[in-house]
């Protein structure tokens, strides 16, 4: 009852919070959409005995329950990644595996369990590679009297198997492309398994599939656009100058979408028509689209008729297409570059001799930018632990970026109103140097704008007494997901500490964790963050 209590009250209180304000910033968390994606891995004991474990996730679940589908009692309430044991008669069942969501909101759904003593018969294995992801292998098996089954990959140093239910998809990328000895075992409850191995070529996948994502509409005068059919191009220019490079070039033709390609790339220029130039100091940022199944970096340079060049690097994503925006701040910051007469722009891979496919090649500016400061907070500072804010005394900070994230941080100012900008922002860790002991607060603010966010994830991290993350077993964490913020305006966060439902000790808090969509290429602007109660 004790279990059940905390659920009821927890569905109450988020109920109370998203109902509680009139503000357009606030999070809804009633808005919240139920669980999606819901399904168990379901396994078997390979000893007639019929003890089946569920391993069940879904998007969105706080907690999940099992009907098991025998007439026995449910399961209580589990936390995501918890396994649930029983044990079954042989026979066919179906148990239902119902999600919840952090305001109360469930979605249920129905999956079979085949509880059978006989060994698994009628083995089909099919493997495939996969059309959009290079060295993606995709096994699918089907057999009697199975319940789930193990795949062996036979890729060096990776012995554990993969496991799927019978009837599902599973899927594996492979370090190298090449020949594998792939081992499939189909197992029900049975002691005898049934086996199948063939070898089988994983490929790779030299071009995309899909076009790059459509540029937003912009106004002509908010855009320089060198290649890209959604702009007006400059005139004229030069995608494969003769500057000695190795590769060669071609324009990729995918069903209609006109798309640059540039193989066995080492450096690769692009030269705009002679005399022309382009002043971009009155724009935000440039913009590339970059396809590629094997390069790990590109290095992109802008280059001035009268201070050379400046480069900057970005990760890239294979098999996908990876989206960057580079601030023209990168360029300008370092030393001595100016960037009012461009007239070339320099492409260089790492490593070199790989492929590469490039789509909107333009410059923009930003048109929705901040200029008002964040909500004033009215707390008591007495009711406050503040790590950043103008508004109280904060807490001493060890880094607002740690040393694992490939966001920059630049400490700026809005209306006169400190705040800390990231740009580029993958994920980025903030710790105090010593850590704070929220026990006594009730709630997590944050005031966040982004012009260009989809998404905002912040996670809480308890390092326990020790004060080591993983030290002893006593850390605790929980992230919080926060879809489709309001763009362009302040968004107040203000959160129950309850919500952080896998934080079950406050006591020393020694990590905050931001996140978010799209990953790597948007920018957020973030002030007043502090604990209240």
């Amino acid at each position: 009852m004790k279990k059940i209590h905390f659920i009821i009250s927890l569905f109450v209180l988020t109920i109370l919070v998203g109902c509680s304000s009139d503000d357009n910033g606030n999070i809804d968390i009633d808005g919240v959409s139920a669980p999606t994606n819901i399904s168990a891995l379901v396994t078997v004991t390979q000893d007639n005995t019929g003890n089946v474990t569920f391993i069940p996730k879904g998007e969105g679940v706080t907690q999940f329950k099992i009907n098991f589908g025998d007439g026995t009692t449910e399961s209580n309430y589990v936390s995501p990644g918890t396994t649930v044991p029983h044990i079954y008669k042989e026979g066919v069942y179906k148990a239902k595996i119902k999600a919840m969501a952090i305001n109360g909101k469930t979605t249920e759904v129905e999956q079979e369990v085949v509880v059978s003593f006989k060994a698994p018969e009628n083995l089909k294995v099919v493997i495939t590679n996969d059309l959009s992801v290079s060295k993606q292998v995709n096994v699918k098996v089907t057999a009697d009297f199975a319940l789930f089954y193990d795949v062996y990959f036979g890729e060096t140093g990776k012995p554990e198997p993969v496991s799927a239910n019978i009837g599902a998809s599973v899927s594996y990328v492979y370090k190298d492309a090449g020949v594998y000895s792939i081992r499939v075992v189909a197992k029900s409850a049975a002691i005898k398994t049934t086996e199948h191995t063939e070898n089988f070529t994983a490929k790779l996948v030299l071009n995309p599939s899909a076009s790059a994502p459509t540029p937003p509409n912009r106004s002509a005068g908010n855009v320089i656009s060198i290649y890209s059919s959604k702009y007006t191009n400059i005139a004229g220019t030069d995608f494969f100058p003769n500057w000695g490079q190795s590769g060669s070039f071609t324009e990729f033709d995918l069903n209609g979408d006109k798309i640059l390609n540039y193989t066995n790339l080492n450096y690769q220029g692009i030269a705009l028509a002679s005399g022309v130039t382009v002043d971009v100091s009155g724009m935000d940022y440039i913009h590339l689209d970059v396809w590629t199944a094997d390069l790990a970096k590109l290095e992109t340079s802008l280059i001035s008729k009268t201070n050379g060049e400046r480069p900057v690097t970005k990760d890239l994503i294979a098999n996908q297409w990876t989206s960057i925006d580079i601030p023209i701040s990168a360029f300008t910051s370092q030393t001595g570059f100016t960037v009012a007469d461009i007239f070339q722009l320099k492409l260089v891979g790492n490593p070199a001799g790989k492929n590469v496919f490039i789509d909107n090649i333009y410059f923009y500016k930003n048109v929705e930018s901040l200029t008002t400061a964040a909500p004033t907070p009215t707390k008591a500072a007495t009711d406050v632990i503040s790590l950043f804010s103008d508004a109280y005394s904060n807490v001493a900070i060890a880094t607002w970026r740690t040393d694992w994230s490939a966001a920059t941080l630049e400490e700026t100012a809005v209306a006169g109103n400190a705040v800390k900008k990231y740009s580029d922002l993958n994920f980025v860790g903030i710790e105090p140097v010593s850590t704070i002991d929220a026990s006594g607060m009730t709630h997590f603010h944050v005031d966040v704008w982004s012009a260009d966010f989809t998404e905002f994830r912040v996670k809480l991290v308890d390092f326990g007494a020790n004060g080591v993350y993983n030290g002893g077993g006593d850390d605790k964490e929980h992230e919080l997901k926060f879809t489709a913020p309001a763009k362009g305006s302040w968004v107040s966060l203000d959160i129950p500490l309850s919500d952080f439902t896998g934080l079950t000790t406050r006591g020393h808090i020694a990590q905050l964790i931001y996140s978010g969509n799209p990953s790597g290429t948007h920018t957020i602007y973030i002030d007043n963050v502090y604990f209240h109660k």
